[in-house]
């Protein structure tokens, strides 16, 4: 009769799969979701010309930073490749709590419906008088 702990089986295997095959997947998944940030980034930058770093590279960050450690720790289980991804996912959380509080804290114009910056007055595309914060 076979245990099942954590989808781990007593007989070694992991979803079907031999542990050892299942971690290393897992991996080079979180090498390649790491990795893949920096061509959104590219991407995002030469589209418009300017530095940016669109909100997809902070998920691709924060899943490829928490793959990487849960493979550190169940797999790899080396101190120092725990350590350093232990911590690397706050940022990247962080990033995005700001960007979503900012996004939806968005002012939109009565007259043209342009999305104007929450700390806007004025609409940047008509003039128009925005609403105060709290009244829409």
């Amino acid at each position: 009769m076979h245990t099942q702990t954590l989808g781990i089986l007593a007989d070694g295997q992991i979803l079907g799969m031999d542990r050892e095959i299942f971690w290393t997947m897992i991996g080079w998944l979180a090498n390649a979701i790491f990795t893949s940030r920096f061509l959104v980034q590219w991407y995002a930058t030469e589209k418009r010309k300017e530095v940016t770093v669109p909100v997809l590279f902070w998920w691709l960050s924060l899943a490829g930073a928490l793959m990487f450690l849960s493979y550190a720790v169940n797999y790899d289980r080396h101190h120092v490749f725990i350590f350093a991804y232990a911590f690397t996912w706050i940022p990247y959380l962080r990033n995005l709590v700001i960007h979503y509080r900012h996004k939806n804290a968005q002012k939109v114009c009565a007259q043209c419906s342009q999305t104007c910056s929450p700390k806007a007055i004025y609409c940047q595309s008509c003039g128009a008088k925005l609403p105060e914060p709290g009244m829409a």
